[in-house]
């Protein structure tokens, strides 16, 4: 019994009666679930929060500042009389998190290809922040005119394009590829929060780290010449320059351009319908002749080129032609072949230096010319050093350059089944993504022969032929590529 008065004693001295019927309603604060503090008003932390907010609200034009991510304020009945201050609570958030504004989530998911290997494919996010919907809307629709083309695009809209009547094109379907989620959230300010449709645009086209320089024209300057010797495309250089309104636009010494290198943020599809007529290149026939001397050769009959009517549904992402499906082919005329005649003496295995066979049947159209560009399969910026020739169609014959014996028949990754021919002459070519090789290492091939079929293994948006023209072993030290349309 002492011992119980005892411990009643100590429990009525160590408290006070009135305090522990009334305990006080206080807020403890936790950020990411640890406890920071505790306050005695919600409303006034959140008050003195937007209060502090001033700078961020005249940023972004916003009318309240919110509190960061993982912060919680919790109701609580307590004893203890101890309390923080609003400010220095505030001063604790600020340390370890931003504070917030309301705005909207944009998030792009987007099927590319993988470097990995042949038909791989990964997901490609992209998330982007704006203080209102239409900020992004405004955005998309400016970098889809940009790569369109405005006056495009607007015909494409409204449903006034000129119909074709014997050649000419019509856009058939603009679209970004990709699924989009737009969210609203709370946005931590020290994301890239975009207030205008201008400054998102220009990022979608030339991604968030991108540098311009200015570069003064010179005499004999063409478009062509500054985008090749400053390492971009002609459409980059276009889209640079909207002034000038194709490659071949006129320019004037001391004219100021701009180069600017192109990222695009998005997928810009456009999808057209062409009608065109394309010149065919005509076949030539040797006559031998033993009369003649070794090396001694002159034209009989002069050749002359044919002409088709080619229909194509070609698919551009970004302005850079990616995928064609031939749709037709009228043979308006006829090529006629170029008769050479000869001397017999001449070794098989040696190529001519002036005399060079188109690679593919006619109807093609060159996708891809000898030039700076950003590789669609990679997405690196580097020197095309070749020409892509699509539009005959899956599985067309491929024929060789000249004269020559077979280096490499054989596959990779990266170019499919793949042909080199060694000229004899200084000069090798190339033919990459082939569906299928018909000539074997070692053989001995003639100018004009087929040595496989159109294809697209390796890296190929499509069915084409990689076709490039070397001085030495193509992509061995000491040897350079050349632009293979200065041949012909």
């Amino acid at each position: 019994m002492t011992c119980i008065l005892i411990g009643s004693s100590i429990f009525l001295l160590g408290f006070n009666y009135k305090n522990l019927s009334e305990p006080n309603a206080y807020y403890q604060v936790y950020l990411d679930d640890e406890v920071i503090g505790v306050v005695k008003s919600k409303k006034a932390l959140e008050r003195y929060i937007d209060k502090e907010g001033d700078q961020i609200k005249r940023k972004y034009g916003v009318d309240v500042v919110y509190a960061p991510e993982g912060l919680e304020i919790k109701k609580i009945t307590t004893y203890d009389q101890k309390l923080d201050s609003v400010r220095s609570i505030y001063n604790k958030i600020k340390e370890q998190r931003p504070f917030t504004i309301k705005g909207y989530q944009v998030t792009i998911r987007q099927t590319v290809a993988s470097t990995e290997g042949e038909n791989e494919t990964k997901e490609k996010i992209n998330k982007y922040y704006v203080l209102k919907e239409e900020i992004f809307s405004q955005a998309a629709e400016e970098t889809v005119k940009i790569f369109v083309g405005e006056e495009q695009y607007e015909a494409y809209k409204t449903d006034s394009q000129i119909p074709i009547d014997t050649t000419g094109s019509i856009i058939t379907d603009v679209y970004i590829d990709g699924d989009k989620t737009i969210k609203e959230t709370k946005i931590p300010v020290t994301e890239d929060i975009y207030i205008s449709a201008e400054d998102l645009t220009h990022d979608l086209v030339f991604g968030k780290d991108s540098a311009t320089k200015k570069y003064v024209v010179q005499m004999g300057d063409t478009i062509e010449k500054i985008a090749f010797n400053n390492q971009i495309s002609i459409g980059e250089f276009l889209i640079s320059n909207p002034e000038f309104t194709n490659e071949n636009s006129l320019l004037y010494p001391n004219q100021e351009v701009v180069i600017g290198i192109t990222d695009p943020q998005l997928s810009v599809v456009k999808i057209v319908y062409s009608v065109e007529d394309h010149e065919s290149n005509y076949g030539q026939e040797i006559v031998k002749d033993d009369n003649m001397m070794i090396g001694e050769e002159f034209v009989e009959t002069k050749g002359e080129k044919g002409l088709d009517r080619v229909s194509q549904n070609m698919k551009y992402v970004n302005g850079e032609i990616n995928y064609i499906e031939p749709k037709g082919k009228e043979v308006l005329k006829v090529p006629i072949n170029e008769v050479i005649r000869r001397g017999t003496h001449y070794i098989p295995h040696v190529g001519s230096l002036t005399s060079w066979q188109w690679p593919t049947q006619s109807g093609w159209t060159i996708t891809s010319y000898y030039a700076w560009r950003i590789n669609p399969i990679n997405g690196k910026r580097e020197l095309h050093d070749a020409i892509d020739i699509a539009g005959t169609g899956y599985g067309s014959p491929l024929y060789a350059a000249n004269n020559g014996t077979v280096e490499v028949a054989s596959y990779t990754d990266m170019n499919g089944n793949y042909v080199i021919i060694n000229h004899n002459n200084g000069y090798y070519t190339y033919y990459g993504h082939m569906s299928k090789i018909l000539v074997q290492k070692g053989q001995t091939v003639a100018r004009g022969s087929t040595i496989g079929k159109v294809g697209d293994t390796g890296w190929a948006t499509g069915p084409h032929v990689h076709f490039g023209i070397w001085s030495g072993f193509p992509y061995r030290g000491g040897s350079r590529s050349h632009n293979p349309l200065n041949f012909y």
